[in-house]
């Protein structure tokens, strides 16, 4: 069985602003600009109300804290609408961080520290922060020394895209670091293959060069088509 509807009860809340407009404004004295942003000048909130009547706009407070208060005359409705764009837009531009994690052990060899530093180096370019740790396992932890190594190693080999954000530090078993990425060194971007439009482009061949080898032998020079011709005509006579 369905429950019968219930109306709510009193007048619907509006959604709160965070700007006094109007006659919630207090202030006795205001310093106003127009919707462009061209001071008006300090005058009354009286004042600053009629001129807002006469232009059939809002008296807005957008500095509060400011002494007198700044008020800016405008359509409410757009003020809010071009803040709310605004905003948006700089949350677009702001890029998300996101830690990455690589992990070694004490003794990874030479090829899996390569395919994971490439790992981490791509997601330092993409401009996440990588942290890297070394495991030890059983007696391995006598020998903290080669984890310390290994990190270094890492770090040298990151060194054009990143900068330590926290250094070496034991966790129990783990010896980790954290690299940031560095924003004031050039990032190498991967330049685009360019596509081939299928035709294929042919080299024209190297004429083949004939040679005379002297009896004395000294360097061989090259025998010209012409003078081939020459031979051949005096052989006919």
């Amino acid at each position: 069985m369905r429950r019968p509807y219930i109306p709510p009860q009193g007048p619907r809340q509006e959604p709160q602003r965070k700007h006094k407009i109007n006659d919630e404004i207090g202030a006795a004295d205001l310093r106003v600009v127009d919707a462009q942003g061209a001071p008006l000048g300090v005058m009354t909130r009286k004042e600053a109300l009629h001129i807002a009547l006469e232009r059939e706009l809002d008296l807005v407070e957008i500095a509060p804290q400011a002494k007198p208060p700044v008020c800016k005359i405008i359509d409410y409705g757009k003020f809010i609408y071009e803040q709310t764009k605004r905003d948006k837009q700089q949350k677009k531009q702001q890029t998300t961080t996101t830690l990455k994690e690589v992990r070694f052990k004490a003794g990874t060899d030479v090829h899996d520290f390569d395919f994971k530093t490439r790992h981490a180096r791509e997601f330092l370019e993409e401009g996440h922060k990588v942290k890297a740790t070394v495991m030890f396992k059983g007696r391995e932890i006598l020998h903290k020394e080669l984890g310390e190594v290994l990190l270094q190693r890492f770090i040298d080999a990151l060194v054009d895209v990143s900068k330590v954000d926290q250094s070496m530090r034991m966790e129990g078993r783990f010896l980790g670091l954290m690299l940031a990425p560095d924003i004031k060194k050039p990032v190498k971007k991967k330049e685009p293959k360019p596509k081939s439009d299928g035709k294929v482009e042919l080299k024209p061949k190297a004429m083949p060069v004939t040679e005379a080898v002297s009896e004395n032998g000294t360097e061989p020079e090259p025998i010209s088509d012409t003078s081939i011709e020459e031979q051949q005509q005096s052989v006919q006579e």
